[in-house]
């Protein structure tokens, strides 16, 4: 190829050179020849690309098509099933209801229903009428040693960090929470002006690099935490282990993203990127860790405190259950993250490959605190991939007690899926810090959608209730979800995840055969 290119070069060159002989015009076609001869030189003689060395010119073709592949695809090649993370149908879907414009489609399900996998609602010859449920029923957290109980919503704004996302993003999702009566989680990045400015209901997320709520070596400030824990907006404290993402990892905030706004907020100096360290430096032991859930309620004033996981190692929750049960000191509420969750950056092998799926989260935590007699004081909070009514009922199925998602309420605010959080050039202004896009986002405008989303969304989680003849959300128990496990066989999450008895954990000779290795293995002197 680099023969056929040289004569080309010298072909283009003799040709134009002869037509401008017979009229000079035509040597204007040197400034577009003679450019592209010059980068097929450059490509001739460069030695870090093969294929444009091979190809000159040419290949450059191929980085091209690389380029601009994603956005092909999802355009004109993938089906309405196929996209990941979120499927065309699944986008259309949030897209619809965040406008107000019906979700509803004709001519049946486009879901191969005889797959491995199929997962139904066990509907009731006995449903209700819809009207014989609340629209927005209420669940409320707070163990029995919290004065400060908060009655939240079934579907909230999941972790999303001010630095990942841009201001005008954060300021329309805090005010359609106050708009929809829901809250907003903080994500990781610290408490920004931009999630207090609107007046919603905050969650507040510290993590292990603890910012907003750090020194200057990056321990935890108790003085800075208790600035910021009691104000009015902050209804609940969640201390954050792992994210499904990348658990055990860390967060990242590329350098690009850290204006000087986020170095303030965050407490941190700027230049270079923000790494989360991957865990905590307040504590080292499961039983350090209640002390530290008893400094964080004294210091906002009994305010509900939770923690967030991506599980992994079990004998390490069951190493806090044990705690909790030795000193007497509970969560409030712990947010279970599903290893499909979602995160601006991470690498492909933590996001493909480690963390437990939230089903199997979910099952496990529910199974953990029943066996320690826990439950009752504790509430838990799915998160990974909901974004639909029925994703809402099979995690309440499973033990959950209500939901929060994030890749939901971003395509509520307009996330095309491009898939470019991490660059800081998504083109919709969400996750970004560049102002040129960001201005696009307009917050009064993409408030509204991400209100009418969430309240759509519970909609339709209470009607598939309503038909499985329910009235509450505490209701729905693990034989309302049914799953295709295998071509000729269907079970129910009852089956498929069988519970534990009341109390079963707190002594050797009742805990379950399945779970004894990782009880046995567990301490409360170690994580």
């Amino acid at each position: 190829m680099r023969k056929a290119f040289l004569v080309f070069s010298i072909t283009s060159l003799s040709i134009i050179a002869i037509l401008g002989y017979v009229n000079l015009k035509f040597l204007l076609l040197l400034l577009i020849f003679v450019p592209l001869i010059l980068m097929g030189l450059y490509d001739m003689y460069q030695s870090k690309h093969t294929i444009r060395n091979n190809f000159p010119l040419l290949g450059r073709v191929r980085y091209l098509l690389e380029e601009i592949g994603p956005e092909m695809r999802q355009y004109f090649i993938e089906t309405d099933t196929a996209g990941k993370p979120f499927n065309r149908l699944e986008r259309g879907m949030i897209y619809q209801r965040s406008k107000s414009v019906s979700a509803n489609k004709p001519f049946g399900t486009q879901l191969d229903v005889y797959n491995v996998g199929y997962e139904w609602i066990n509907h009731s010859m006995n449903a209700l009428p819809f009207n014989k449920l609340a629209e927005n029923p209420r669940v409320k957290i707070g163990s029995s040693q919290c004065s400060q109980p908060y009655f939240a919503s079934m579907f909230n704004i999941s972790a999303m960090s001010y630095g990942s996302l841009s201001k005008n993003a954060v300021e329309a999702l805090n005010a359609g929470a106050k708009a929809g009566d829901f809250y907003h989680n903080t994500g990781e990045g610290g408490l920004s002006p931009y999630h207090l400015e609107s007046g919603g209901d905050v969650v507040w997320n510290i993590g292990t690099g603890y910012f907003s709520t750090r020194t200057s070596d990056g321990k935890f400030s108790v003085e800075e935490f208790e600035k910021r824990a009691i104000l009015d907006n902050v209804k609940m404290i969640e201390i954050k282990f792992s994210q499904g993402a990348k658990p055990g990892h860390g967060g990242i905030l590329p350098k690009a993203k850290v204006t000087d706004e986020i170095a303030h907020i965050r407490l941190v100096t700027k230049g270079h990127d923000v790494v989360s360290p991957p865990k905590h430096s307040a504590f080292s032991t499961p039983l350090e860790l209640m002390e530290f859930v008893k400094l964080l309620r004294e210091k906002s004033g009994g305010k509900p405190i939770g923690m967030k996981l991506c599980v992994g190692n079990k004998s390490e929750f069951i190493a806090i259950c044990k705690a909790m049960v030795a000193t007497k000191t509970y969560f409030d509420f712990i947010t279970v993250d599903g290893g499909e969750g979602g995160t601006g950056a991470a690498p492909p092998e933590y996001s493909d490959h480690v963390g437990m799926p939230l089903r199997d989260a979910i099952a496990f935590v529910y199974d953990c605190l029943k066996g320690f007699g826990l439950k009752n004081e504790i509430k838990i909070i799915a998160s990974g991939k909901v974004v639909s009514g029925f994703d809402i009922i099979r995690a309440l199925s499973l033990g959950a007690d209500l939901c929060n998602s994030a890749r939901g309420m971003m395509m509520a605010l307009g996330c095309i899926q491009a898939l470019e959080c991490h660059a800081n050039t998504c083109p919709t202004g969400v996750a970004t810090q560049d102002p040129d896009l960001v201005k696009g986002l307009v917050p009064q405008e993409k408030s509204v959608r991400v209100a009418q989303y969430q309240k759509e969304t519970v909609h339709s989680a209470l009607e598939l209730m309503a038909s499985a003849g329910l009235h509450h959300p505490d209701e729905v128990t693990r034989d309302v979800v049914s799953t295709r496990v295998e071509h000729n066989k269907v079970e129910t999450f009852a089956e498929t995840f069988p519970e534990v008895k009341e109390g079963c954990l707190l002594n050797p000779e009742s805990v379950p055969n399945r779970l004894y290795y990782f009880w046995k293995k567990a301490s409360v002197e170690r994580f």
